[in-house]
């Protein structure tokens, strides 16, 4: 069965359905006979059929499963079926500990698609860019392999080897690029400061704690100095767990709506609203997106944007808005099904849309190219949802960003840099101080 739907995944245990990149929480659902006996007949005729006079025998499970995976297949590139093996891997994922590559893909008609490589991980060390094209797995074929069997390949023995093929934009000739399988252990947040008393907190990917993390990482930058501004770094972060992306944002607000979901499902209509706790109050926050920000990193971006906490700069987000239930079948398969939408404060959808950002950057200086053939948002996989035309009742466009010239180095965080210098003098804020110690 052609097993085409695009989904957000980590090559670190690397399956298409690793990974749900806006999570809720894990929901059992009793089921209801919904379909007219006809076409319950109809079903029962054609498994009967295939299970008796298929070439080869196949067993009544998996045509089950492959029944189950053909309900998911043409709805979205983010719903699926998920085995044991696929489940146990959902669950990995959101801990950060796991074994393969460390590439967020997405894939598509055969193709795989980098979405970003994930920090210290065979894939980053590498060089392994966004936008890269992954057309051969050890010297064979995507399309020749099919999907599932180039996933399970690229995964294979820890200290094992595997050889890709990448096509990248601007190389005249594919690269090919050895890399060494290993257990992958992420760390979703650093900290560390630029110059004195401006600091930076790298967020690589949401996981359960990662809202729990960032606090500490604030904490420890101002025990170490006073901080007059910070710079959130969301680039090639491909989302996570929706609620750690709530957690984070709640960080820098004191009131006020961070981001709602609407859907069918009773329980899909939600809202998260910020609590008066705040930390770094008053300190400028600029926040570095790019085309590899996916879904979570897009709600903090969305949040903090629109409530006019910080400003975002970079290039424009993935534009993945939608929401992922899993639903459990049994103890140990699942369903990972699209059930909502979610928006920003203002009422804006990101799906397919992505977040513009208020000041663009590009990452070098390099002469632009207009149009960029190999980058890889939501809107281009296929059978994404369209963003709605009624996307709510304060529903605003994205804003028009300011082009800003770049500079050397990690041009879009020396801008940030540059930025948060040129407001701090500007406008001084009173900057955090250290905390007291005790002695």
């Amino acid at each position: 069965m052609r097993h085409t739907f695009l989904s957000l995944v980590l090559v670190l245990g690397l399956t298409p359905t690793a990974l749900s990149d806006t999570t809720t929480d894990t929901q059992q659902e009793e089921p209801q006979a919904r379909l007219p006996l006809e076409e319950l007949r109809i079903f029962a005729e054609a498994f009967d059929r295939i299970s008796k006079a298929y070439v080869e025998e196949v067993d009544d499970k998996t045509l089950l499963e492959n029944a189950i995976r053909g309900l998911l297949d043409q709805l979205d590139p983010h719903s699926a079926f998920l085995d044991s093996e696929s489940f146990e891997q959902l669950q990995e994922s959101t801990t950060g500990n796991y074994g393969g590559l460390g590439i967020e893909i997405g894939t598509d008609a055969g193709v795989i698609k980098v979405v970003s490589p994930i920090d210290d991980t065979p894939a980053a060390e590498a060089g392994i860019q966004a936008g890269d094209l992954i057309v051969e797995i050890g010297g064979e074929s995507i399309r020749s392999l099919g999907v599932d069997e180039a996933v399970d390949i690229m995964r294979g023995e820890p200290g094992t080897e595997v050889t890709l093929s990448i096509v990248r934009e601007g190389e005249s000739a594919p690269i090919e690029v050895k890399l060494v399988r290993r257990v992958i252990n992420i760390a979703s947040v650093r900290e560390r400061f630029l110059e004195p008393h401006f600091g930076y907190i790298r967020v690589a990917q949401f996981q359960a704690d990662t809202g729990q993390e960032v606090a500490d990482a604030i904490t420890t930058l101002t025990d170490t100095m006073a901080v007059k501004g910070l710079v959130l770094d969301l680039r090639n972060n491909p989302g996570g767990v929706l609620q750690a992306a709530v957690a984070l944002s709640d960080l820098f607000l004191t009131e006020g709506l961070i981001v709602y979901t609407e859907g069918r499902l009773d329980n899909a209509a939600r809202q998260y609203n910020a609590t008066e706790a705040e930390m770094l109050t008053g300190v400028p926050l600029v926040i570095l997106v790019n085309e590899g920000s996916a879904s979570a990193s897009e709600i903090v971006a969305g949040a903090l944007q629109d409530q006019g906490r910080a400003l975002v700069m970079g290039t424009q987000t993935f534009g993945k808005g939608s929401v992922q239930t899993v639903l459990q079948l049994t103890s140990d398969k699942a369903i990972k099904l699209t059930t909502a939408l979610y928006y920003t404060p203002n009422g804006r959808s990101i799906q397919a849309e992505g977040i513009v950002p208020d000041l663009w950057v590009d990452r070098s200086t390099v002469t632009k190219i207009k149009s960029n053939p190999f980058r890889l948002q939501e809107k281009d996989l296929k059978g994404h949802l369209d963003a709605p035309k009624d996307a709510g009742p304060e529903s605003s466009e994205n804003p028009t960003p300011t082009p800003v010239a770049s500079n050397p180095r990690d041009f879009q965080l020396q801008q940030a840099l540059t930025l948060l210098k040129g407001i701090t003098l500007l406008s001084p804020q009173p900057a955090s101080e250290p905390l007291p110690q005790e002695g």
